[in-house]
């Protein structure tokens, strides 16, 4: 048996391990990140076989703790790809204006930065009084410093020339406040907002939802369990729903194609259909 099988087998029984000790289910996700990141937590703990984590992560909680946070997916910033902010405002926004309330679910919310751009170009956009944002993920460290609201102020004015890219219409500093090396968002900004811990892989359906926004989350998956979240998304959204995806994600290979049709090409906006197709034709 070469290296490589070895290294799989390994993988393999740590990923067990933390399924059945703690029940996160990691099986599904694609597995050259995952070896990354389990490599990076077994040199941490001082180094050996991939498989000498398991008694660690069985017995010690704070192990366990610690490669959570490595496997937990925290690249974000506000209004990343300005481009998709500005096709929200153009593309969905107006159909949004028609309704009497607006409910948005975020999973994969990370540490905020990007619900926090949400509210802000919807509150720009009219819609601030009648929305209510579900931000969702796996890291409850992540939620807290989401619920914090404040980010530190280095890189403040990247986020300051996304905002303006995205087509905001203030300045971004009219949203928070500066000081001690840090920002704080404006209090009114956390209004509406629900910071709320769910697993993609293990959870159910988020129920009537007008739009989903899970960007940069699905690449991470393995093809079985993009398809599983896609068909979870399906069932979570209301009719004529949004699905908003990441530049490198696409729902041309899963089970739920035809059931969206594309509002952006690009930024990869999807709209839920009327029915599915076969039940258009009957």
């Amino acid at each position: 048996m070469n290296p490589n099988d070895v290294e799989r087998i390994e993988v393999d029984l740590v990923l067990d391990a933390i399924a059945r000790r703690y029940g996160y289910d990691f099986r599904n996700y694609a597995r050259a990140s995952l070896r990354r990141r389990l490599q990076h937590r077994l040199n941490e703990c001082g180094g050996g076989h991939l498989s000498d984590l398991i008694p660690r992560l069985l017995h010690d909680p704070d192990c366990f703790a610690a490669l959570l946070g490595d496997l937990s997916i925290t690249v974000t910033e506000m209004f990343r790809d300005p481009p998709f902010f500005r096709a929200v405002r153009e593309h969905v926004v107006p159909v949004l204006r028609t309704y009497p309330f607006v409910k948005i679910w975020h999973p994969g919310c990370a540490t905020g930065e990007e619900v926090y751009s949400m509210k802000i170009l919807l509150t720009e956009e009219g819609l601030g009084d009648r929305l209510l944002i579900y931000a969702t993920d796996f890291n409850k460290g992540s939620l807290d410093k989401a619920r914090e609201a404040i980010f530190p102020d280095e890189r403040i004015e990247l986020y300051a020339a996304n905002y303006a890219q995205a087509g905001g219409k203030a300045r971004l500093a009219d949203y928070y406040t500066a000081g001690f090396g840090s920002v704080k968002l404006r209090r009114s900004l956390t209004e509406n907002i629900t910071f709320a811990h769910h697993n993609l892989v293990a959870d159910g359906v988020f129920g009537e939802m007008n739009m989903i926004v899970c960007r940069n989350v699905l690449i991470y998956f393995d093809r079985v369990l993009q398809d599983r979240v896609l068909n979870l998304f399906l069932d979570s959204l209301c009719h004529r729903g949004f699905l908003c995806l990441g530049a490198r994600e696409t729902l041309e290979f899963s089970s739920v194609r035809d059931r969206f049709q594309p509002v952006t090409g690009k930024e990869r906006i999807y709209r839920t259909l009327p029915t599915a197709p076969m039940e258009r034709s009957a």
